[in-house]
């Protein structure tokens, strides 16, 4: 029988590195002269955790004190905070960091050859901060493929391409797209989307790569054109020219169309593509997020309000189909129970956020119902809830729906009370009121 104790080994081996005791390596972590932070670490350690480390430390020749300086100007002091705990003591936690932070780790894992933290962060991702990905699609697309070993994210942003293209090729960064990336998406068999508006798409990429290109299309010239045509002249083999019926750059092959139509069984020259295997699911279309006036909730928090809202199981990760238009904010209004009242009097399908100060917790209700100004009343309704919404400090965010209609709203302006049920209740100038803690309105 084999006895471990890794526990006790991770905890010697952070102290080690808090000592600073034996160290012969100095890295200096940030590009910002005012933000750089030097780490006093051990070569062997580094060396036998990480294959970047070990081409390094190789290459670096002590200096007079006998150290080896590394510098690493691309990685920020938050993530190499967290990696190289990780180094010495095997263990990670990704509490209190925000997503943009873990992805930041994620590439810098990528940078020093930590293969185990690579597949942990982006199984992270995927299990458990999809909606991230979805809200930032086009940077983690372009970054899945440029970085080979990001398989993970990458399988799962094709997913999302074939499922819902317009998430990519409507986004502002789709120009950007190198050649390699489209050409993988155009390869793709199961793309949702008519194959003319594909088309639009690509002229639209080569025009934008080809600034030089005029304007106005009239004053094109055949040089014009052969100068587009050579920017994707790669991606016109993977479009699927025989799903539909556009006249075409090339005169032969605009020819082989017309021959096919009128004559399927005639030979041609032209490659024929397979066409798209098209769902019969109709797809929604992208709308343009409105943007949220809120200082206190995010574009992500507000598809997952809207989720609830609508009774989904998944979240929305676009496409939000509600606008969320602010009333009242208290840092501008005031935090008088009766001034909400005032304004959202005859309103109904209200969502009130409330932020903790000290805490930075993020509360609220959905009521359905309209609010009465002066009108003290108890209305019922099952559609109303109350939620904690996920923020650094929680991973998950918490819905708690109402498990009857009794009482579900309690609106009371006379008594200046707003509850939903007795689990959140908004009483009195919240400024001054003793039992509850500060909370700003939306």
């Amino acid at each position: 029988m084999t006895s471990q104790f890794y526990d006790r080994l991770s905890n010697e081996l952070t102290q080690l590195l808090e000592s600073g005791v034996n160290c012969n390596v100095s890295i200096e972590v940030g590009e910002e002269i005012s933000l750089v932070n030097i780490y006093k670490v051990h070569s062997i350690i580094l060396q036998s955790r990480s294959p970047y480390f070990k081409k390094k430390f190789d290459e670096i020749a002590f200096n007079e004190n006998n150290i080896k300086v590394l510098k690493l100007p691309n990685i920020s002091v938050k993530v190499f905070n967290a990696i190289i705990k990780y180094i010495y003591s095997g263990k990670f936690s990704l509490e209190k960091l925000e997503n943009s932070i873990i992805f930041d780790l994620l590439i810098a894992s990528n940078e020093l050859e930590l293969d185990e933290l690579i597949e942990h962060l982006q199984t992270n991702f995927v299990n458990n901060n999809s909606s991230w990905l979805r809200l930032n699609f086009a940077q983690v697309y372009r970054t899945s493929y440029q970085v080979k070993n990001f398989k993970i994210i990458r399988d799962f942003c094709d997913d999302i391409i074939a499922k819902y293209p317009n998430t990519i090729f409507e986004s502002e960064n789709f120009y950007t797209l190198p050649e390699d990336t489209l050409i993988s998406i155009l390869k793709r068999d199961d793309l949702q989307l008519e194959e003319s508006k594909i088309w639009e798409y690509v002229i639209g990429w080569g025009k934008a790569n080809n600034p030089n290109l005029p304007t106005n299309l009239d004053k094109w010239t055949s040089d014009n054109f052969l100068s587009l045509k050579k920017v994707f002249k790669e991606c016109l083999t993977h479009i699927r020219y025989f799903s539909f019926s556009n006249e075409d750059l090339e005169h032969r092959l605009f020819s082989d169309i017309n021959i096919k139509l009128i004559t399927p069984n005639k030979p041609i020259s032209s490659i024929v593509l397979p066409p798209r295997k098209i769902l019969n699911t109709i797809l929604p279309t992208r709308i343009t997020p409105i943007p949220l006036t809120s200082n206190i909730i995010t574009n992500e928090h507000a598809l997952e309000i809207s989720s609830w809202i609508d009774k989904k199981e998944t979240p929305y990760i676009e496409n939000n189909p509600y606008e969320f238009k602010l009333l009242v904010r208290g840092s501008r209004d005031g935090f008088d129970v009766k001034t909400f009242y005032n304004i959202c009097d005859k309103v109904s399908k209200t969502i009130i956020i409330l932020k903790v100060e000290g805490t930075g917790e993020i509360l609220g209700g959905y009521n359905p119902l309209e609010l009465e100004n002066n009108n003290n009343r108890q209305k019922f309704t099952k559609d109303s809830f109350i939620f904690s919404l996920k923020t650094a400090n929680m991973k998950n965010s918490i819905l708690s729906l109402a498990f009857n209609s009794i009482s579900s709203i309690r609106n009371m302006p006379n008594d200046l009370v707003l509850g939903f049920g007795y689990a959140l209740r908004l009483i009195g100038n919240l400024k001054t009121e003793k039992d509850i803690r500060k909370l700003f309105f939306l």
